[in-house]
């Protein structure tokens, strides 16, 4: 009995370097799986950050390559508004009635011969409303009284305006309607024929191109 207790205990503690040895390596192995996943992470956080320069030069040259398109269109635009603008105030200039002489204008803001041409410009758009549809002077057919109120903004309302001392940007609105408004009196017949539509198109036109040049739809800070 006493052998057997011996020997057992004896088996015992020689087996335990063995086991001490076995636990000390598997302690290493997981120290160094531990230390090589920690080298990759840094690997791949070097590659990364190497990799952040060439995505800002990239973007740089994206954001230069836009800016250049951005130049360019700026660039044609202006042209071709330059070129309209001359264009249109060369055809205004040659048709649209004006001074017989080179004097100064005497229709200056303030004085009764400006204000007499603009009460005549907004009488006259607003009679030429009344002829076209068909209140002052009405007509069951198609006669001259609605065909000059078609015609009202062409014949007396621009001319008016134009001859007084305006602006330089109320000068280009008024050129730009001389020539607009005849090309939508011509126009719009050929699909719609009626003296108020027309006369309605262009006081649409009017107020819009009014708007446009003179910059009434922009925001004020």
């Amino acid at each position: 009995m006493y052998q057997l207790i011996s020997t057992s205990l004896n088996n015992r503690i020689l087996n335990l370097p063995a086991i001490s040895l076995v636990t000390r390596t598997k302690c290493i192995k997981n120290e160094i799986k531990f230390w090589k996943r920690k080298l990759i992470i840094r690997k791949k956080v070097l590659l990364v950050s190497s990799n952040d320069s060439p995505i800002v030069e990239e973007t740089k040259d994206e954001v230069s390559k836009e800016e250049d398109i951005n130049k360019s269109v700026r660039s044609t635009s202006s042209s071709i508004d330059k070129d309209l603008k001359k264009a249109v105030q060369k055809t205004a200039a040659t048709f649209a009635p004006r001074a017989s002489t080179a004097s100064k204008n005497p229709a200056v803001p303030g004085s009764t011969l400006y204000t007499v041409f603009e009460v005549q410009a907004y009488v006259s758009m607003l009679l030429g409303g009344l002829l076209s549809f068909n209140v002052v002077f009405p007509s069951n057919e198609p006669d001259l009284w609605r065909l000059m109120g078609m015609w009202s903004f062409w014949m007396f309302t621009i001319p008016s305006l134009r001859a007084r001392d305006c602006s330089k940007n109320e000068k280009e609105a008024l050129n730009y309607l001389f020539i607009l408004v005849p090309l939508l009196n011509v126009l719009i017949p050929f699909f719609v024929k009626s003296f108020s539509t027309v006369w309605a198109a262009d006081t649409i036109a009017f107020f819009g191109m009014y708007a446009w040049k003179m910059g009434w739809l922009q925001k004020t800070e």
